[in-house]
């Protein structure tokens, strides 16, 4: 079995159920990585800020989570921006069949077990 690697979830809060749903993919026997998240609970401080950047750091890549409240998520925008400021590889899935929101230095793909394994062995 292949090395588990870390991966940040940037996901907009309205899109929560989602994010459980793609995290939970990592129980299954084939998923050989593991997910770091963090749930936004709080208003967006510094402090929050930091925590979130140290998880950014510790991680091998960053998923983002694509839908139309990733336009005005200011704290998922955050986090992609602090993924590019430290280097990390992105790849923007999109959260819901249907919906095919472009975030502007995102790529973003369908919610595929290839697309998500194809990026997880990349890193």
């Amino acid at each position: 079995m292949a090395d588990k690697k870390v991966v940040f979830i940037a996901f907009a809060i309205e899109d929560e159920t989602q994010r459980d749903f793609f995290t939970g993919q990592r129980l299954h026997p084939r998923s050989p990585f593991e997910f770091t998240d963090m749930s936004v609970k709080k208003p967006y401080d510094s402090d929050w800020k930091e925590h979130v950047r140290t998880r950014i750091r510790r991680s091998d890549g960053v998923i983002v989570l694509v839908s139309k409240n990733s336009i005005n998520s200011t704290g998922q925008k955050w986090e992609i921006q602090c993924a590019k400021e430290e280097g990390k590889k992105i790849l923007g899935i999109w959260a819901y069949t249907t919906d095919r929101t472009e975030i502007s230095g995102v790529t973003t793909y369908a919610w595929s077990d290839k697309n998500i394994n194809d990026f997880i062995d990349s890193l």
